[in-house]
């Protein structure tokens, strides 16, 4: 038996000291309480230390020092008994993991579900474990630091990225932090400059239907835990060391690493599902609730974090600032953010406490903060996220851009404001011009090919008869559902693949890219692929064998090159800090044209549109003209503002087949004059660019 002390609240979770080991966790509605010691993950007869006297009772927190304890030891809190029997906001005599654990480990007969026999549970149940997370040598990390104005994200799914048997690694380290380690050349190869990571927290694999194991991950655990299953070593240490080794090593190539982070639900469910840790220490507190004391559900996922709770937006805060001291990660993506402004009965706030509290953290004033901003319960906060500091992921650039570029018609003036950065969305925000985060495609929905090859998505593997998913896509085929042999229709698909990629790069704001799009990856029409982990969703490395998709990865690189080095740092509004599109569009930074140099059509029937601009960090003029019409047009090329006798050089045609972007100013740029006429193909866009001299 071990020597206990009174311990303190200082610090939540455990704590290790020179002399053991404190405990210490918030359970307001126990009267006694147990902490479990295992000596290992099956043991089912732990040392059982029973804490009821007030000595280890701090207001709401229970805390007790074990001396003499070390790193290592596998633990767990029970309830003995509550304060009050006829509450409901603790549950008496489950086997209870530590919110604040930094290491879950998981028995060999692992069971979701607690019984009535209480040694069953004691071996088969999952466990925290006592870390020493400073036990980590980083060497020399030297974080990126690159600004939000120069950033290319790239969303990947760290098991993913590697798991398939084309990726040529050897099987163990397939779909692992290692694994991703030895591609970072292909990514450093792309261009990106940050990775944002689906969850990594710590999630439950039995977390979904039976035969649909739970891939996407968000449905975490624990918030400080790494997924112990992206670790090829299995160790107490392996997932934090091997996540902390694949952070350095992007950090050696200067790539940002951001994490997908859900702060808004748990895998314990609504009422009928497991209770393994926060429903067990304070119902109430952890979750939204409502009148009769039943679990809301804005999240599609059974339950709602009680994100405005004090206790909840502490541990949300020292969660953030664990992944960012101790793991050196760079920032994050908050999954459906808007939850975060619920109150505790799931009120919108304007001024959501937790999101601001977040927002102005000196902690993390470093940090990237992204935010998605709704959720499932119907709360679209696009543009109405507290703080300024958050970037929103934009879903109408992506609604708007897809629909234009589909030939929809009114949608002339929405496209440009996406373009723009949406100033129609965020006029109101003192920030800098990327507030908006614009993608085409995510892990949500469609990807790029199968964007341009299905009109219907294709859900029957996941087991819902195909309820699931979104029925609105934004989507075409150009003439036939799903995979074809014509090649013309082949072609406008890689036309507007091209096209999506392009708009998404050149747009102002911070531009992401889906894993895979780049070599046109498919799920086969399936766009809510969450439990399918397998080859439907990994990434394909035989496709860098296909001569079609190295065409589309060869155009990616080029242009997110030219991203990085003509574009970025562009302000998204015009002079003087104008913002609304009437005034923009009599700015003299822009230039609008149509198919006669300033004669733009901006009626309901149009469906193309010139821009002319400066890029001031390459110091060119750059001219783009979009048609999204299913016709060809012809056009007259403007004056370059440079001079009269200055030409144009196209860079950019996505309608030629053309693997490579010239480099400005190449023997292989087609030159051009001002006035000369240009055939713009159906559903292409076209740069020109001309020297400032």
């Amino acid at each position: 038996m071990h020597v206990i002390s009174a311990g303190h609240s200082r610090h939540l979770g455990p704590n290790l000291e020179s002399d053991g080991v404190n405990f210490c966790v918030w359970c307001p509605g126990a009267k006694s309480i147990e902490l479990l010691l295992f000596k290992t993950p099956e043991d089912c007869d732990p040392e059982v230390i029973l804490l009821e006297s007030d000595i280890f009772r701090s207001s709401y927190y229970w805390h007790v020092k074990v001396l003499d304890l070390k790193a290592g030891q596998i633990y767990a809190w029970r309830i003995r008994e509550a304060k009050d029997p006829s509450q409901q906001d603790v549950v008496v005599g489950a086997v209870l993991i530590d919110p604040y654990s930094k290491r879950v480990v998981y028995p060999k007969h692992y069971k979701r579900y607690q019984t009535d026999d209480l040694r069953e549970n004691f071996s088969t149940c999952a466990k925290s474990a006592v870390i020493d997370i400073d036990d980590y040598d980083w060497g020399i990390d030297i974080r990126p630091g690159i600004s939000m104005r120069k950033s290319v994200i790239y969303e990947m799914h760290v098991k993913g990225f590697t798991a398939s048997s084309t990726s040529g690694l050897d099987k163990d380290i397939r779909g692992t932090y290692r694994g991703l380690i030895q591609k970072i050349p292909y990514l450093v190869e792309l261009g990106i400059t940050a990775v944002e990571l689906l969850p990594v927290y710590q999630f439950d694999d039995q977390d979904a239907k039976p035969g649909h194991p739970n891939y996407w991950g968000y449905s975490p655990v624990s918030f400080f835990a790494p997924h112990e299953q992206y670790s090829s070593d299995k160790s107490l240490y392996g997932p934090l060391n091997e996540f902390r080794d694949m952070v350095r090593a992007l950090h050696r190539n200067n790539i940002e690493v951001i994490l997908d982070v859900v702060y808004n639900h748990t895998s314990e469910g609504d009422a009928h599902g497991p209770c393994y840790c926060f429903k067990g220490f304070d119902t109430s507190a952890y979750y939204i609730l409502d009148e009769k004391h039943r679990f809301t559900n804005y999240t599609g996922c059974g339950n709602t974090f009680n994100g405005n709770s004090p206790v909840v937006r502490a541990l949300i805060l020292d969660s953030l600032a664990f992944w960012k001291d101790k793991m050196h990660v760079d920032g994050f993506r908050f999954d459906l953010a808007a939850i975060l402004s619920r109150d505790q009965n799931g009120t919108p706030l304007v001024h959501s406490p937790t999101l601001l509290d977040i927002d102005t953290n000196h902690h993390l004033a470093d940090t990237k903060l992204i935010a998605e901003p709704w959720d499932a319960g119907g709360l679209y906060a696009l543009g109405k996220i507290a703080g300024s500091r958050w970037r929103e992921w934009n879903g109408r650039f992506r609604d708007d851009v897809r629909c234009f570029m589909r030939g929809d018609c009114a949608l002339v003036n929405n496209f440009v404001n996406r373009l723009l950065g949406s100033p129609d969305i965020y006029n109101e925000h003192k920030v800098d011009s990327q507030k908006s985060l614009n993608f085409i495609t995510c892990h949500d929905g469609f990807t790029l090919w199968d964007l341009v090859t299905y009109t219907q998505k294709r859900n029957e593997a996941n087991g819902e008869n195909s309820m699931d998913g979104s029925n609105s896509n934004c989507s075409a085929n150009y003439g036939v559902e799903g995979e074809t042999a014509d090649e013309e229709i082949n072609t406008v698909r890689l036309r507007q693949c091209k096209n999506f990629m392009f708009l998404t790069l050149i747009s102002f704001g911070v531009p992401m890219i889906l894993m895979g799009d780049e070599v046109l990856r498919t799920q086969k029409g399936n766009n809510n692929a969450y439990c399918q982990d397998n080859e439907l969703s990994y990434f394909n490395w035989d496709a860098l064998k296909d001569p079609r998709c190295m065409e589309m990865l060869t155009f990616t690189k080029a242009a997110v090159r030219m991203r990085r080095m003509s574009l970025a740092g562009q302000s998204r509004y015009t002079s003087h800090g104008t913002q609304m599109l009437n005034r923009v569009l009599r700015s003299s930074s822009l230039q609008w044209h149509g198919v006669k140099p300033f004669q733009p059509d901006w009626s309901a029937q149009s469906h193309s549109v010139g821009m002319l601009m400066y890029s001031q960090p390459s110091g060119y003029y750059i001219y783009f003209f979009i048609n999204a019409w299913w016709n060809d047009l012809v056009i007259e090329l403007p004056p370059s503002p440079a001079g009269a006798k200055n030409s144009w050089f196209r860079i950019v045609d996505t309608q030629s087949p053309s693997k490579e972007i010239p480099s400005v100013f190449a023997a292989n740029c087609q030159r051009s004059n001002p006035g000369d006429i240009i055939r713009v193909k159906a559903r292409s866009v076209i740069m020109f660019i001309s020297p400032n001299c």
